[in-house]
């Protein structure tokens, strides 16, 4: 039985390591293709893409690039692991990819609930380009590989509140940006591209609010699926 479950776990390792590799690569290739405006789907029913470094205002951006950043890691700490020069990955670095997931995973949701719905293009046009990769593939992959291939029990529950880390920090920067481009109680959808705002700035504290408890919510679910054992 220690010989089953010693070869399961080497097994999830070596899927978790190319699941990773394959984030951090899809990352890389989708930042490459925004910040450089290149139109390889050959069509005009593009949505929330902007390129060179204004790119770095989307919260979809900056989950999959801290998604990247942490998949590389994880996939450092899984080749030491696969050749024995470490024990464990540590709990940090678990709690990282928590939250990193559950960034995405709020980016894929927004998107297909919200975002696409409400889009002059639907889905379709979020899907466009770079945003296949930020808003679908990448989220995808990710979670699935944390749900799945890296099983753990060294994150406890209070800690799933690290999960709205990405999102608090982002909203900050949001309202704040909001607040400087407001003209007579209203803001340009050039300023509030996710166009949570147009009813007017008092509807922030309705929205923000939401969106936590959305996060939470994801970041909870993300953690009890990673602890359940689906054998």
């Amino acid at each position: 039985m220690k010989n089953e479950y010693v070869t399961k776990t080497y097994n999830n390792i070596k899927v978790s390591l190319i699941l990773n590799i394959i984030t951090a690569l899809f990352t890389f290739v989708a930042s490459i293709i925004m910040f450089t405006g290149f139109n390889f789907m050959h069509t005009n029913e593009t949505v929330l893409e902007s390129s060179k470094l204004g790119m770095l205002k989307f919260f979809t951006v900056q989950s999959n690039i801290f998604m990247g950043i942490i998949a590389l890691l994880f996939a450092f700490e899984e080749i030491k692991l696969l050749n024995e020069k470490e024990k464990n990955i540590s709990k940090k670095l678990y709690i990282l990819k928590l939250m990193s997931t559950t960034a995405v995973g709020l980016t894929c949701f927004i998107v297909f609930s919200y975002l696409g719905p409400i889009s002059k293009g639907g889905i379709i046009s979020m899907l466009m380009n770079s945003n296949l990769f930020f808003h679908l593939l990448i989220p995808v992959i990710s979670i699935i590989n944390f749900i799945f291939f890296e099983k753990t029990n060294i994150i406890i529950v209070k800690e799933t509140f690290y999960g709205i880390i990405p999102t608090l920090l982002y909203a900050f920067y949001y309202l704040t940006n909001i607040l400087i481009h407001m003209e007579n109680g209203r803001v340009s959808v050039i300023y509030d591209w996710y166009w949570f705002v147009q009813q007017g700035v008092w509807t922030a504290i309705i929205v923000v609010p939401i969106i936590l408890c959305i996060t939470y919510i994801i970041s909870f679910i993300l953690w009890k699926l990673n602890k359940y054992k689906f054998d």
